[in-house]
């Protein structure tokens, strides 16, 4: 027994140097990426398959871990209602923050006017390379959305790749085994023991996040170019700068007011932040932020319900780029849009970008789906912001991820669902090299 111990006790001195962080790890792959895409273009542009390869592992797991710990944390509670308690919290919160974000975008496109004088004519424009974005915007609409969230069966929800359809069946799977009690204890229990066991799973998949950092950056700065980024440097600049005041400031006071700080919370998912922005995907952490806000004391049925619901219908990063990028269009190609114009695309745009949730690449679709209702502003105007949008959005993927977390801790201390002890301790956990690693800590970090 004591040899047994002693060998296990070496990976966990080797994940307490500063080289086994799973933050550093990422931190490298990612300069490595940038610098194989830089230097050897042509090879970093092949690597394009590790990032893709990696974000499928990701998402192989990512169904069974809505389903297990929804379906766990509904069976738990005392009161079905509490369920509906916590939804309509979490939708009145995604409700104000999304129309805000909308509305933050709109004014600094109007405050900064990044498209003004480059005098654009829509018809010289090329509009094959989004004629793709513009068909699927075509699919996003409310109805095509409602009979999307509904799975073919029970069990293909858990097949697929729509969260929507998994969180319907987690929340109707939780409630029947709430509603039948005690003879259904071994199947609750069942669950849990397996929740387990696929959480060490999402655990044993993060170590290979840098390699799939590192062909995501790869392939990116390989395929686009730094220099790509020259023609449209003033709206990817503005994007980014005001992505960062709406996290700092208007997230940094509602975590305030929340009992927590915004800076020790990115400290906190540095790991997973950096995966996101390593992969241009939030999807590649969805996992792992759940654990990590169970591990921060959010209770796990509130966990379950914001965090899938959140990817959908949270989306901070997206509505800021949705108004931003459309005003861009139209001050490019000299589209002057009066106030009321620029009501009509905010109400459009928050309706859309419910419409097109859980639809890949939302972002440039969901954009598509709005200029496309909106006829001022002509669609083709995308092809000016189809080569950065690359670029775009890593930014859009890192705060739509920590707009969820900040959401989730809000909404469970909202419910009366958060061990503030457990919060504080994670988000004070030390972070020198070779501290010792706080129980709160992940596995993979």
């Amino acid at each position: 027994m004591a040899i047994a111990l002693d060998y296990a006790s070496e990976p966990q001195r080797r994940r307490g140097a500063w080289y086994g962080q799973l933050y550093v790890q990422v931190l490298v792959a990612i300069a490595a990426g940038v610098s194989v895409g830089y230097f050897w273009p042509d090879a970093g542009a092949s690597l394009k398959p590790l990032g893709d390869a990696f974000i499928k592992l990701v998402k192989m797991i990512i169904a069974p871990v809505i389903f297990l710990t929804l379906v766990t944390g509904i069976a738990g509670m005392t009161e079905l209602k509490s369920v509906g308690r916590v939804a309509g919290k979490a939708f009145a919160y995604f409700l104000f923050f999304s129309t805000l974000a909308l509305v933050v975008g709109l004014i600094v496109a109007n405050t900064v006017q990044p498209g003004a004088g480059m005098n654009v004519d829509p018809a010289s424009l090329d509009t094959g390379a989004v004629k793709d974005y513009v068909a699927k915007a075509h699919d996003s609409s409310i109805v095509g959305f409602l009979m999307a969230i509904i799975p073919t069966t029970l069990v293909s929800a858990l097949t697929g790749e729509s969260l929507l359809q998994v969180l319907l069946v987690s929340i109707l799977f939780g409630i029947a085994l709430s509603m039948v009690g005690e003879p259904a204890a071994p199947v609750r229990d069942l669950l849990e023991k397996t929740g387990l066991v696929v959480f060490k799973l999402v655990g044993i998949l993060m170590r290979a996040a840098p390699v799939g950092a590192f062909g995501a950056m790869a392939f990116t700065i390989g395929k686009y170019g730094i220099e790509s980024l020259a023609n449209l440097a003033g709206l990817v600049a503005t994007f980014y700068l005001t992505s960062a005041i709406f996290v700092v400031v208007v997230l940094g006071v509602v975590a305030r007011l929340a009992g927590f700080s915004i800076f020790k919370l990115i400290r906190y998912l540095r790991a997973e932040l950096l995966l996101v922005l390593g992969t241009s995907s939030s999807e590649s952490a969805l996992p792992s932020l759940m654990d990590k806000m169970e591990r921060a004391g959010c209770a796990k049925p509130v966990v379950g319900l914001v965090v899938p619901t959140g990817y959908s219908f949270n989306l901070d990063g997206t509505n800021i780029y949705m108004t931003l990028a459309a005003l861009f269009i139209a001050q490019a190609c000299n589209v002057d849009l009066s106030l009321g114009d620029q009501i009509a695309l905010l109400a459009i745009a928050m309706i859309s970008s419910k419409g097109a949730a859980g639809v890949t690449g939302a972002g440039f679709i969901t954009l598509a789906a709005t200029l496309s209702i909106v006829p001022d502003v002509p669609v083709a105007g995308m092809a000016l912001i189809l080569g950065i949008d690359r670029f775009m959005s890593e930014c859009r993927s890192l705060t739509n991820f920590i707009g969820n977390a900040v959401a989730t801790i809000v909404v469970a201390r909202w419910d009366n669902a958060l061990d503030t002890a457990a919060l504080h301790h994670a988000l004070n956990a030390p972070t020198a090299p070779g501290a010792a690693r706080p129980a709160t800590e992940s596995d993979m970090d």
